[in-house]
């Protein structure tokens, strides 16, 4: 493979997740006042117990502080809660309220619908599977979180 292959699929990456981005984001705030981050961080939270801030962080490649601030906004609204972690004072753990689980199942639902509406109209279920076992892949050997880059 080339580097302009490289760069193709780079191109065509982004292009198809900025598409499926807006068509999920829209449907998201429209119906439940989220975005797909903030769903994304309360899916973390939902399924991982004895949730911390750095568990989320290092689950969905960003860093701590961002993910801190995320957790204030789902806070703010009442989706989450921040409770003493018992086994270390320097941290708390984080879960989702009654009102966030209900929400968090709704909104995946949504994002299911949304995501069903479009990819198999475009790729059968063996090329989504694939698909999927391919991103997994290339997510899960990479060399972690990216890092901003300063200046434009």
């Amino acid at each position: 493979m080339t580097g302009g292959d490289l760069r193709r699929v780079f191109s065509d990456l982004g292009y198809v997740h900025a598409q499926l981005a807006v068509a999920v984001n829209r449907r998201l705030r429209t119906e439940f006042g989220l975005s797909a981050v903030l769903l994304e961080v309360m899916l973390v939270v939902g399924d991982t117990p004895g949730c911390r801030v750095h568990d989320v962080a290092a689950e969905l490649g960003l860093s701590a502080g961002g993910v801190s601030k995320l957790i204030d906004r789902l806070e703010a609204t009442g989706l989450c809660r921040r409770l003493p972690n018992p086994s270390d004072r320097r941290s708390s753990l984080v879960e989702l309220t009654d009102v966030g689980a209900w929400t968090s199942a709704g909104a995946s639902v949504a994002v299911d619908e949304e995501l069903d509406a479009v990819l198999p109209g475009s790729l059968s279920a063996g090329q989504i599977s694939e698909l999927a076992v391919t991103l997994r892949a290339l997510r899960t050997s990479g060399p972690g979180p990216a890092r901003p880059v300063d200046g434009p």
